[in-house]
């Protein structure tokens, strides 16, 4: 496995549109592993691999939610604010996939992205999806989401479309997100 560099704005292989994954076979598994890895160790829920420069149809999710059932970790910082149960990964793969039924019930979500790194905004997206998708050994899926879930595919499925979460906000917004991601840059 291997941490991979992952691109970031203004770079335009983002705008890219990703081809389908026709063969299911060990150099598409070995990328799937390379994403997670490069995911965990970004740290982030969700990554597409167009964004590790890869024009395929390939996402790796995994919200890493915090057990309910663990007790918290005591962090030392009174008051953090923090969650410090330990999380249960859930590691999720979609190939090729595809929005079938979106409901027109909407909801906003303050949404960042490993391509547009420290900056968040809110995007609004449709509540519940329905998904298909195939997984690594071309097997088809298909299930509804929700919640946290359906926002992050519909925000990883737009990277294979070359759209990132800034293009949904107004042209205002999304300048002052680039301005703010230059001024961080300069000054690191």
């Amino acid at each position: 496995m291997a941490i991979l560099p992952i691109i970031e704005v203004p770079d335009p292989r983002l705008k890219t549109v990703s081809t389908r994954v026709e063969k299911f076979d060990d150099e598409l598994k070995q990328l799937v592993e390379d994403m997670f890895e490069t995911m965990y160790a970004a740290p982030g829920i969700g990554l597409a691999a167009i964004q590790v420069g890869v024009p395929k149809r390939v996402l790796v999710i995994d919200l890493q939610e915090p057990d309910p059932e663990a007790k918290a970790e005591d962090c030392g910082d009174e008051g953090c604010g923090h969650d410090h149960r330990p999380v249960i990964n859930d590691p999720r793969i979609f190939i090729n996939p595809e929005i079938l039924d979106p409901s027109d019930e909407q909801s906003l979500y303050n949404e960042g992205c490993l391509s547009v790194p420290d900056q968040y905004a809110e995007v609004e997206r449709p509540a519940q999806i329905r998904a298909r998708w195939h997984d690594l050994d071309g097997k088809v899926h298909e299930e509804d989401m929700d919640g946290l879930m359906a926002t992050c595919l519909q925000h990883e499925m737009d990277h294979l479309e070359g759209i990132l979460f800034i293009d949904h906000l107004s042209r205002l917004k999304r300048q002052m997100v680039l301005k703010k991601l230059n001024k961080m840059r300069k000054a690191a």
